[in-house]
């Protein structure tokens, strides 16, 4: 019988999900799957550089978080909530302070619905393309569109962060990678790195490479069908700079091997994967991977702690085999591992 979303599930306790991120944040703690023994061993992320090896290319994702979560009021005085998809396109032949955005919305909406965010924003909703989804055209008063976005939003935590969003989580929720604005979650993978820890790295001659996926719906939309194979994933922005993809494939021609951090790196280097190497580019990325996957680009991953039934646990299955991983999240329980986006994360060699 061929595996079902129900064969990539496993219990979690309530208390195990991070609410916060490790203090500092290399104390995280470290799981290490090997792949070719199916060992499990213990370790705290400061000492990933002891798990590498020389000459081995850590590929990260350099993303920012921009503060998604738009609180706001209707004119009717009544409560809304959007969770911006993507950062507003500007309308063409518009004035630079206007633009529109598909956003996730709690309250009550119809199209013609005037908004008001505070910060100069306002909003008018525009259409109801599908359930739960508002296609809305955002205005500033006060200037750039993107300011007052970032003026008026918040970061958007995820939903298992049973807490409101502090001052502290507008760099918590960062990595120290992020340099392009444009996600609406962060790539926590990249959330332990400190720099100490990259210079130890860069010391025993790893060196590291960056790529782009602004992290958006796709990334974390639940798999609804049984049958995990008929889920569709939404597409996200990505970049592969000439200059990246030079560095990646000089060390494949050197037989060096390349350690994704995080599953939006997985996925843009091996959409950007082709018989010749790597192939520079920017566009849209919407490759799902699942059990069966042949993977191309990638050697090793390091990753948090994913939810149950979702399309990153289904990635992180199709890279090391699911009875290893679901082995592997047995024993992180057992040893009271922190998950989810703050929490602890594996290296799978």
């Amino acid at each position: 019988m061929s595996p079902t979303l129900e064969d990539f599930d496993y219990h979690l306790p309530p208390e195990l999900v991070a609410a916060y991120p490790a203090q500092p944040r290399d104390a995280a703690r470290l799981m290490v799957v090997d792949r070719a023994t199916g060992a499990l061993n213990h370790a705290i992320f400061r000492e990933l550089p002891h798990f590498l090896e020389p000459g081995e290319v850590l590929v990260v994702n350099d993303t920012r978080v921009f503060p998604a979560r738009l609180p706001g009021v209707k004119e009717s005085g009544g409560k809304v909530e959007l969770l911006l998809h993507h950062l507003p396109v500007p309308e063409d032949g518009g004035e630079p302070a206007a633009g529109r955005a598909e956003a996730g919305y709690r309250g009550r909406l119809r199209p013609g619905v005037r908004l008001s965010f505070g910060a100069g924003l306002t909003g008018e909703v525009l259409a109801l393309p599908r359930p739960g989804v508002a296609e809305v055209r955002l205005v500033s008063s006060r200037g750039g569109l993107v300011e007052a976005v970032q003026a008026a939003g918040q970061i958007p935590l995820p939903p298992y962060i049973r807490r409101p969003p502090t001052a502290a989580d507008q760099e918590s929720y960062q990595t120290m990678f992020a340099r392009k604005t444009g996600a609406i979650a962060c790539p926590t993978a990249g959330l332990h790195f400190t720099p100490r820890v990259l210079a130890a790295l860069a010391a025993q001659g790893v060196e590291t490479v960056a790529v782009t996926l602004h992290v958006g719906p796709g990334t974390f939309t639940p798999v609804r069908t049984r049958d995990y194979t008929a889920h569709v994933l939404a597409p996200e922005y990505y970049e592969l700079a000439p200059e990246a993809a030079r560095r990646l494939n000089a060390a494949k021609a050197a037989g060096r091997r390349v350690v994704a951090v995080g599953t939006t790196t997985v996925r843009v280097l091996e959409s950007c994967w082709a018989e010749e190497g790597f192939r520079p580019g920017a566009g849209w990325c919407d490759l799902y991977i699942y059990p069966g996957y042949r993977f191309r680009a990638v050697d090793r991953l390091l990753t948090n702690f994913h939810l149950p039934r979702s399309t990153l646990l289904l990635l992180v299955s199709a890279f090391a085999g699911r009875d290893l991983i679901l082995r592997a999240y047995a024993e992180a329980v057992r040893q009271r591992y922190r998950f989810y986006s703050y929490g602890d994360c594996m290296l799978i060699r």
